[in-house]
């Protein structure tokens, strides 16, 4: 892959200022203080919040405590998204620091996926890395991968260690030179606009004719609606880790540098903001 550490860099250590508030219908012995953390953006709410859990569970009775979860204006947060997905999918135009609200009980099973222990996030993890190395490299990348190579790929993300975890990461980003990239880009679309979770489908990142596709040709063909008319005003934006990438930015280079660590690139179509 084209190296570009200080992508790579910036990427993994972007960081979400937030307020973990306890929801109020809670049962609490004694008044419970908000909790701020710096949450990481490439990693999942139910990996990076046992201090928050710790902190609430002061002053709560064990009996009424049951599984953890968080909502967001409402919204409960899927965990299993990476949260600079879920901030730039619900809350990128709110005033800093974002502010979650944590509930102990009511869990809503319509909306969320239980998640009794980190051992879930590690197989939901290790689960989208071999989706993506399936539609790079036929599985030929991961296959040849040693148990113990996905498990530095995991410890890397659980202790958040960036060198750990691009040491072996940078395996899953090779390919022939002759082929001009991967065979198809792991992406993800979402909007909150639809109860589509997301979009997901076959693109690759060069065209028949040997032309590099670019981030506005996947936008066209996957999602029209997301791309302004001729002469028309700007109605959404294409968020990428919090930041709008240009059209033109070819696809294969996005989806090396600024993927997540599952190896998706998750995209977030989101209303422009109106003053």
């Amino acid at each position: 892959m084209a190296d570009d550490k200080d992508v790579l860099r910036d990427v993994w250590f972007g960081r979400i200022p937030t307020s973990f508030t306890l929801n109020q219908d809670e049962v609490t012995e004694r008044e419970a203080e908000p909790y701020y953390l710096l949450l990481p953006r490439v990693s999942y709410l139910t990996l990076v919040t046992d201090k928050v859990k710790k902190h609430f569970l002061k002053v709560m009775r064990a009996e009424d405590v049951e599984e953890m979860w968080f909502e967001y204006e409402g919204t409960p947060l899927k965990w299993h998204y990476p949260i600079g997905v879920l901030f730039d999918l619900h809350a990128s135009n709110t005033v800093l620091p974002w502010s979650i609200t944590v509930h102990f009980k009511n869990f809503p099973d319509s909306d969320l996926l239980h998640c009794p222990s980190s051992s879930v996030v590690e197989a939901h993890f290790m689960s989208s890395i071999k989706e993506a190395d399936a539609l790079k490299h036929k599985s030929q990348v991961v296959n040849d991968m040693q148990k113990k190579d996905h498990k530095q790929l995991w410890m890397g993300l659980q202790n958040d260690k960036f060198d750990q975890f691009w040491a072996m990461n940078r395996k899953l980003m090779e390919y022939p030179t002759e082929e001009g990239g991967f065979r198809y880009i792991p992406f993800r679309i979402y909007q909150t606009m639809s109860d589509r979770p997301f979009i997901q489908r076959l693109f690759r990142p060069v065209s028949p004719e040997g032309n590099l596709h670019t981030l506005g040709d996947l936008m066209k063909e996957m999602y029209p609606a997301a791309l302004p008319n001729d002469g028309e005003a700007k109605r959404y934006q294409v968020v990428i880790h919090g930041i709008e990438p240009l059209l033109e930015t070819p696809l294969q280079w996005l989806s090396e540098h600024l993927s997540h660590p599952d190896n998706f690139l998750h995209i977030c179509v989101i209303p422009t903001p109106t003053d």
